[in-house]
């Protein structure tokens, strides 16, 4: 089968298609024929991650070097990269009950990757679930990772209706769900994005936009129920006074020293920092389908891509320039 493989880290260039063998299930798992995947932070920061250092990394010195060892640290242990896919099952394992040869389905692979290849083999309890039947599989392909994100982390935040919500980083993967997703709950949404995504992120229903190349939010003087910052972009002592009593700063990513400030934030004062991660489940990505069938999550694609000029739609991607969400494309199907 093709698939896209990196034998090293480096730049888009390092993305070579390749024929490889093609994966059997096992006993307990489901074999997907892969008719779309996406291109996420993830997966670029996978490719390169030989020069992300400890200071890049948007996570802890532990989580760092946990990450390091499992991806490699001088040549990648992860040689096919792409973590979020919809496709059809080609063939289930003796021991599979929830599925059948023919489902389309849609998923998240996580940090085992592997989608940027036109067959993957996953356990049939994985992150995986059958695609929303209002979705095409490329539009499908863009939505589990920044959804079951977003869904997880609001649900913690146990967001009521009319409650004012600032996403910083509002176009991104997790942000443009978070978006949706707070509107879902009755919130009334900020977004702060750039100016070339403002329209964008209107899009998505956001009421209110700020392009963080003009404005700082924290100096408008509006206050906020919960800010969620995607990338950890702002800090607590600069957002503080933009929360409203009782007031949480949420982090889906984040350092020690915002790990310390929750735990200080916990024991003083009303306002809360709060740092979460949200491994994705087959449940919350199940909400998610659901969400997606009621209308109330839509993907917005900014560029499609086929297998072959990967590198070309990462190149895209690092160049600052997307607007929604880029999709890879694979040759075999006729059905995105």
């Amino acid at each position: 089968m093709k698939a896209i493989v990196y034998e090293k880290y480096g730049p888009p260039a390092v993305l070579q298609l390749k024929e490889v063998e093609k994966p059997a299930p096992k006993d307990n798992e489901i074999q997907i024929k892969v008719y779309a995947t996406s291109v996420n932070y993830g997966d670029i920061l996978a490719r390169n991650f030989k020069d992300i250092s400890p200071g890049k990394f948007n996570m802890p010195f532990l989580f760092w070097f946990f990450a390091k060892m499992y991806f490699g640290f001088r040549t990648p242990n992860i040689k096919i990269p792409g973590s979020e896919f919809a496709g059809e099952i080609e063939a289930i394992g003796k021991d599979v009950t929830l599925f059948k040869k023919g489902d389309q389905v849609f998923g998240y692979l996580g940090q085992s990757m592997g989608a940027y290849a036109e067959y993957i083999c996953i356990p049939e309890n994985g992150c995986v679930a059958l695609k929303p039947a209002n979705m095409t599989y490329k539009e499908a392909a863009v939505i589990p990772y920044g959804a079951i994100m977003a869904l997880n982390l609001f649900r913690k935040m146990n967001i009521q209706p009319g409650q004012k919500v600032l996403i910083n980083g509002a176009s991104g993967g997790i942000g443009s769900a978070a978006v949706q997703i707070a509107k879902y709950f009755g919130a009334e949404v900020t977004g702060v994005c750039s100016t070339a995504r403002l329209e964008f992120v209107k899009s998505l229903g956001a009421d209110k936009v700020i392009d963080y190349t003009k404005e700082d939010f924290t100096q408008k003087g509006e206050t906020y129920d919960l800010i969620f910052d995607i990338l950890g972009k702002s800090s607590f002592s600069s957002c503080k006074n933009s929360l409203k009593q009782n007031g949480r700063y949420l982090l889906a990513s984040f350092k020690m020293k915002q790990l310390f400030q929750m735990l200080w934030t916990k024991m003083a004062g009303s306002k809360r920092v709060i740092c979460a991660i949200a491994p994705g489940s087959t449940e919350d990505l199940i909400s998610v389908k659901e969400l997606i069938e009621a209308g109330k999550i839509k993907a917005a694609i900014d560029r499609s891509y086929p297998l072959e000029q990967t590198a070309e739609a990462h190149r895209y991607v690092e160049q600052g320039h997307k607007k929604g969400h880029v999709v890879i494309i694979l040759e075999h199907n006729n059905k995105t």
